[in-house]
C-alpha cells in the first residue's frame, strides 16, 4: 500500500500527516512549532540590536561598517525549514513513505524544496501554495482534498 506523507507548513508551524486508504484520512505524524525569540530577549543576552550596541570610544561612530542585509525572518525560516526537511529526508531514506505532498506558504515552500534531498524531491507528487496550518479534523481533510482537487 502506498504511503503518502502530506506536509502542511508556514514559517511558524508545520505538521506532517500520513494519508490512508481510499477515504484519504489523515493521521498526524509530527507537529513542528518554531520557537520565536523576541528581540528584547536577545538584547538582554548581549546581542544589542539598537544604537546602544553600536559605536566605540569617544567618536561613537554608530557602526559605520555595513554588513550585507539579511532579513532576520528569512534566517529563522531557513533554520526551521532545515529541521522539517531533515525529518522528511529521513522518512524517505528509511522508506516510511513512497510519495510526498507539500502544502505551504510561498516562502516556506521554496525553503523546503531547496532543502529536500534528491531522492525526496523525486517523490514530491505535488506542491501547493496555501496556509492550512490553522485547520484541524474534517475541515483540514476537506481543504487538503480541495488543494489536491480530490472529490470530497
Amino acid at each position: 500500500m502506498e504511503k503518502t506523507w502530506v506536509l502542511i507548513a508556514n514559517a511558524a508551524r508545520a505538521k506532517c500527516f500520513e494519508r490512508h486508504g481510499p477515504d484519504h484520512s489523515l493521521t498526524e505524524l509530527i507537529d513542528f512549532v518554531h520557537p520565536h525569540v523576541p528581540l528584547s530577549e536577545k538584547a538582554g543576552k548581549g546581542d544589542l540590536t539598537s544604537a546602544a550596541g553600536k559605536g566605540h570610544g569617544r567618536t561613537a561612530h554608530a557602526g559605520t561598517q555595513f554588513e550585507p542585509h539579511t532579513e532576520a525572518h528569512a534566517k529563522e525560516r531557513a533554520i526551521f525549514s532545515r529541521q522539517i526537511a531533515d525529518y522528511m529526508n529521513d522518512g524517505v531514506a528509511k522508506q516510511r513513505c513512497s510519495s510526498l505532498v507539500l502544502i505551504a506558504t510561498g516562502p516556506m515552500l521554496g525553503e523546503l524544496r531547496s532543502r529536500l534531498s534528491g531522492v525526496s524531491e523525486k517523490l514530491v507528487r505535488t506542491s501547493v501554495v496555501s496556509d492550512l496550518t490553522i485547520y484541524v479534523g474534517p475541515e483540514l481533510k476537506r481543504r487538503v482534498d480541495s488543494a489536491l482537487q480530490l472529490p470530497a
